[in-house]
């Protein structure tokens, strides 16, 4: 197991990564080389924290996936709200497992997430309010500084109200910082109509006028909701909350392409290495976080996957700052 910062360390890093990325713009062909960036994690080779998506080893029990993340070398976990609640109604403290991921060296970028939570009506925004609060409740009690918003399930929704969702995603920051000290961030999936693209997020959070307004992006829904790759330049790096990372094979051809078919890092065909030079050059320095939804890794030894995982990882990111 490689050596690991503590909490407190990694923490400070990433806040002076927030102060430095908002005065840090795109570089262009007639700009000088981007500066290297400082590499303060994973010994020195990596300029951001390593994070490890509790779906990549989705068999585990979440101690487990905490021990297994840790000891596989990860800065940071980041795990799902439906785990946070099992683990209360079977007994489990929440504010313990804070403990404990602590204990472990790591520490929560992210939790996924708040569902439904932009729905079409001021009826079913009411009556989700309380299950939003309480979901904000759990990832904060576990120390997460983010949490992801996802505006809708899988479902019809031919017209989409950006207006209403950049108000609404609005409600949901200031109901996040000033209640639970927690930053939501606006996702984007190929299935959600409406926020399917990176530019869809970008402009609900763009118009909720808010300075904590923040996205995440990942890199498979980028690839088969055709939001394309190049627009990442034209972003600041702090108005990523957290870089989701994997990879997407050749076969299925991409309009068959599901999430069961994320691979490794660097196992694909997806433009990784050009990715990561852009966070570089917008000063993005918050987590890179590996995130697969695989079964046949789920059939694997966990603690495998999550050692391979990192392994990949981290080599996409030296090939691509080399």
């Amino acid at each position: 197991m490689p050596p690991k910062i503590d909490r407190r360390t990694a923490l400070a890093g990433l806040g002076a990564g927030i102060v430095s990325a908002g005065a840090t713009g795109p570089a262009d062909a007639t700009d000088d080389p981007a500066p290297t960036p400082v590499r303060r994690f994973q010994q020195g080779r990596s300029p951001w924290p390593l994070c490890l998506d509790t779906a990549t080893i989705r068999p585990a029990s979440l101690l487990d996936k905490v021990r297994i993340a840790a000891d596989a070398g990860f800065d940071a976990i980041e795990p799902w709200d439906g785990e946070l609640r099992d683990f209360e109604r079977e007994g489990g403290s929440l504010s313990d497992l804070r403990r404990r991921i602590e204990d472990a060296g790591l520490f929560v970028p992210s939790v996924i997430g708040l569902w439904n939570a932009i729905p079409p009506t001021r009826a079913e925004w009411d009556a989700g309010l309380p299950g939003t609060r309480d979901r904000m409740r759990m990832a904060s009690t576990i120390g997460a500084r983010h949490i992801q918003v996802i505006p809708q399930p899988g479902r019809p929704w031919p017209e989409f109200d950006l207006a209403w969702a950049s108000a609404r995603y609005r409600d949901l920051l200031v109901m996040g910082l000033e209640e639970f000290d927690l930053n939501p961030a606006m996702v984007f999936v190929q299935f959600l109509p409406g926020v399917a693209r990176l530019g869809q997020a970008a402009a609900i959070a763009l118009d909720a006028d808010h300075p904590k307004a923040r996205i995440i992006p990942d890199v498979f829904h980028m690839h088969i909701g055709d939001s394309g790759f190049s627009g990442l330049r034209q972003l600041q790096g702090d108005f990523i909350a957290i870089f989701q990372f994997n990879d997407a094979p050749a076969t299925p051809a991409k309009p068959d392409l599901k999430d069961e078919h994320r691979v490794f890092p660097g196992d694909g065909i997806l433009p990784l290495e050009q990715c990561l030079r852009d966070l570089r050059d917008i000063g993005f320095e918050r987590c890179v976080s590996l995130e697969l939804y695989n079964p046949e890794y789920w059939k694997r030894d966990p603690q495998a996957v999550a050692e391979q995982g990192r392994r990949k990882t981290l080599a996409v990111i030296e090939r691509a700052l080399a």
